[in-house]
């Protein structure tokens, strides 16, 4: 385990995978709005936003069907386990739970503050994993240097009117550690219009360069949680914070060591999203104190197939 009172601190060399930010021009061909110059632009920032890239269709579709889920769905009481990027809230909640731990390989309810969200559904559930797997995701992970992509998680986001939580600042690879760094990368797809008053994202451009602080790891047997974490999320200025709103269809690709947040959602208008992490297995190593873990029944699964 990671000596605690050291936590590494370092960027991706320029041989790792690296990706970028490119906002689209609104095509109907989202991939043509991709140009050399917005890729090293995303070098710059580790965020790269590509508006249009999925049809009102499917973000239509992938609604009605996270709607048929949950009407379906029965979570026993003692597996209500709150979702939170708290540090306290996550001890308290998804780190005392063996449903939050064993939650990789199938689809599970995390509630926080009315937010619900999903797991696993890009390997269970068609409509999901027809998104995820796209000849146009796929077109993407390969113009992006992908050579072997794997999916490692998903979620659905529904951040509802007035009781939609925020996401405190955080970076994508406490949670998700991988040997070398640099290897983990977010879509996050709006599936409805993402506002300042809504909950967009936002961003501390370029901070994806400096390393991360924090790590989310698995405790030791007999410890009183399932989880705990190695270092401390620093203070950051709220004045490094870039907010991204992005109309219904678009895309967003995280690079797993930006610093991003998103608020409260206090409007009249939900904010769903359908979001995944794709690592580059090429030379990687996923580290064995994750919370989440592959298993027999569900290995990561290849994004080119």
């Amino acid at each position: 385990m990671l000596d605690k009172d050291h936590v590494e601190r370092r960027g991706v060399s320029a041989a790792e995978p690296r990706w970028h930010r490119a906002a689209g021009s609104g095509s109907s061909c989202p991939m043509a709005s991709v140009t050399q110059q917005q890729i090293q632009q995303f070098h710059k920032d580790g965020f790269l936003v590509l508006e249009q890239f999925f049809s009102a269709e499917e973000c239509d579709s992938m609604r009605r069907q996270i709607q048929g889920i949950v009407e379906e769905m029965e979570v026993p009481p003692h597996c209500r386990t709150a979702f939170s990027t708290r540090e306290e809230e996550q001890l308290q909640e998804q780190g005392s739970s063996d449903y939050f731990l064993t939650s990789g390989d199938k689809i599970r309810f995390f509630f926080e503050k009315g937010v619900l969200d999903e797991k696993a559904l890009h390997a269970y559930d068609p409509v999901f994993k027809q998104i995820t797997h796209s000849p146009k995701v796929q077109e993407l992970g390969r113009k992006l240097g992908l050579e072997r992509p794997v999916v490692v998680q998903s979620m659905y986001i529904f951040k509802q009117p007035g009781i939609g939580g925020e996401v405190t600042p955080h970076q994508d690879a406490t949670f998700l550690h991988t040997e070398p760094l640099g290897r983990i990368l977010g879509f996050w797809i709006a599936l409805e219009d993402a506002t300042q008053e809504n909950g967009c994202l936002w961003f501390i451009p370029g901070s994806h360069t400096n390393g991360i602080s924090r790590r989310m790891v698995r405790a030791a047997s007999g410890a009183s949680t399932c989880v705990e974490f190695v270092g401390s999320e620093p203070a950051y200025d709220d004045k490094q914070f870039l907010p991204l709103p992005i109309r219904k269809g678009g895309l967003i690709l995280i690079h797993g060591e930006v610093v991003h947040k998103s608020e409260l959602n206090s409007s009249e208008s939900s904010r769903h999203v359908f979001t995944f992490h794709v690592m580059e297995a090429k030379g990687t190593t996923w580290s064995k104190e994750n919370w989440l873990q592959p298993t027999p029944e569900l290995p990561f699964p290849s994004l080119y197939t």
